[in-house]
């Protein structure tokens, strides 16, 4: 009986879709964190009877056919680009992305990953980093006597001191943009590699070319819904729930048959 496949197939996926919706709320308090939701795709058809065949006894065409589906399969964990609510930390290398795009860093194998994280920090060296330590590409050095660091919407990196009246630029802070960021690859620590679905990285200064701008002071919360989450995580766990009584019918089912003698 293919009830019990079938159902199986059902179960599987409304336990996927239950992971998904737990890392979305791991992640409610996430810095920059956008919500992921599962998809799904019917199976194959068995056809039974296709549709358009002629009928053998009067020669008319079938409309319809008999096709028979055989469950469903996930399709994809698609990243809900949203974006998250400013709140104000009064840091001053704290910086929110308002708008699209990224922040670049630079990973220890070379290779740069990118982020929407902008809770960034000072290295003992003076160096911007993110919170594991990756510096921002590119490089941006703070000196040491350095009163305060001061950060436009455009990422200019302005640095005052006490015995000057004007600031020093520092360094341009620039954002990444891509084509497809649904393609982009997570790997943890709020980073995203580029891959071939999301296309290469267009780099520019924020505020051109449809990037955002930069909000110092200010850190991106998480895009998660949390009243929407838990709704979707009733919804499937009725989902797996009536999956199992399908098994659990198709199973009296079968019993009934062995029963006839």
């Amino acid at each position: 009986m293919r009830a019990l496949s079938i159902a199986a197939t059902g179960m599987s996926a409304q336990a996927m879709r239950v992971e998904v919706i737990s890392n979305n709320l791991a992640n409610m308090s996430t810095t920059g964190y956008n919500a992921r939701r599962a998809e799904f795709a019917d199976l194959h058809y068995q056809q039974a009877t296709r549709a358009g065949t002629i009928n053998a006894a009067d020669g008319t065409v079938v409309p319809t056919g008999v096709q028979l589906g055989l469950g469903v399969r996930p399709a994809a964990v698609t990243l809900l680009v949203a974006q998250g609510t400013l709140a104000a930390t009064g840091g001053d290398l704290d910086l929110a992305i308002d708008g699209h795009g990224y922040i670049e860093v630079r990973l220890p194998s070379g290779i740069s990953a990118y982020t929407r994280d902008g809770g960034l920090k000072r290295s003992a060296e003076g160096q911007v980093v993110t919170s594991d330590g990756y510096p921002v590409v590119p490089d941006i050095t703070i000196p040491p006597e350095a009163r305060s660091i001061s950060i436009n919407a455009d990422g200019q990196v302005y640095a005052y001191f006490s015995d000057r009246v004007d600031p020093e630029l520092l360094g341009q802070i620039t954002l990444a943009g891509f084509s497809n960021e649904k393609g982009l690859e997570a790997i943890g620590s709020n980073l995203f590699l580029e891959t071939p679905a999301s296309g290469p990285p267009q780099v520019s200064v924020p505020g051109v070319d449809g990037l955002g701008t930069l909000r110092q002071g200010y850190l991106e919360e998480s895009a998660v819904d949390p009243v929407k989450e838990l709704t979707d995580l009733i919804e499937a766990q009725r989902g797996y729930e009536l999956n199992a009584k399908v098994i659990t019918a198709a199973d009296q089912m079968l019993g009934a048959t062995t029963q006839i003698r």
